[in-house]
């Protein structure tokens, strides 16, 4: 294709957004709604499943050892327990350890209380972390097993949140992408088709002097492609301006403590990617499913 006709395509694309300007305008807007709650409930999805991988590293099961066990037979259990599946690594923990880190969560006025304390109050114990969180209560289990380990203690209530929150979030986000997919390419379809409808008699001329498909198609298809990386980019600014200020709320708030929120720095060439990505696919798509029906004279 000669360079001043393919320039000739791209003009009569651009200025075809103009000619059906308040059909445009709703594509860009509707485009910019559906990838705004698709960006929300991804990000969303993200910022859970994040805190589940930190949830799963700090996480663990503390297993205590039979008391009348030695130190030495106590020991000795830890390849037992590493040896058992999901579990990611232990820790052996004696009495004196554990008596230490007891201490030290108090203040040097407060530690003179436990001026007559002794090991002997602790137990061994193994602290046991995991690779699959959501295996927590298998873990458990087997752990329980372990001959010489008399009880476990593992935050399962927390963990079962996080995962069940996992869940929910994953399948709403799958199934509100796919359905505000569909409505974005339906959308885009119509404003194509009422260029195209507008333009059919002309379409049909050029079909019948022998122009191509493909020369036919071409300014359709930029304007589809324009409207989509428009409604892409004012989607992204928006959910940037929208990220940013959820995390000011949340940086105030007693849950960020709890919660890590990655910055939007660290996710907005991912997010922009992905936003230019779906408005270049919608555009496209949209257009030449709208024009095929008139090319066929």
């Amino acid at each position: 294709m000669k360079l001043n006709r393919f320039a000739y395509l791209l003009k009569e694309g651009f200025l075809s957004i103009f000619t059906h300007g308040f059909m445009s305008f709703a594509c860009v807007m509707v485009i910019v709604a559906c990838l705004l709650i698709m960006g929300v409930f991804s990000v969303l999805a993200y910022i859970v499943d994040l805190n589940i991988d930190n949830l799963e590293q700090q996480n663990e099961i503390l297993a205590f050892v039979e008391e009348h066990l030695p130190e030495d037979e106590a020991r000795e259990i830890g390849a037992r327990l590493e040896a058992i599946e999901n579990v990611k690594s232990v820790e052996f923990v004696s009495r004196e350890e554990a008596m230490n880190n007891f201490v030290s969560q108090y203040s040097e006025e407060d530690e003179e209380m436990f001026s007559d304390l002794t090991p002997s109050v602790f137990r061994n114990r193994y602290v046991i972390y995991m690779n699959d969180l959501a295996l927590l209560d298998r873990t458990d289990e087997a752990v329980k097993a372990v001959n010489g380990i008399a009880e476990t203690s593992a935050a399962r209530e927390l963990s079962r949140g996080f995962i069940a929150l996992r869940n929910v979030v994953s399948i709403v986000s799958a199934i509100l992408i796919l359905i505000l997919f569909i409505v974005s390419v339906f959308i885009m379809q119509n404003t194509i088709k009422l260029a195209t409808f507008s333009r059919r008699e002309e379409i049909g001329i050029m079909k019948m002097v022998g122009a191509n498909n493909a020369f036919i198609r071409c300014p359709f298809v930029v304007e589809g492609l324009i409207l989509g990386l428009l409604g892409g980019a004012i989607a992204f600014f928006l959910i940037w301006g929208v990220y940013s200020f959820m995390c000011n709320k949340i940086a105030t708030g007693m849950i960020a403590s709890i919660l890590v929120i990655p910055t939007f720095s660290s996710l907005q060439l991912s997010v922009l990617v992905v936003y230019l990505a779906v408005g270049i696919i919608v555009g496209t798509f949209g257009s030449i499913i709208a024009i095929r029906n008139y090319l066929k004279v």
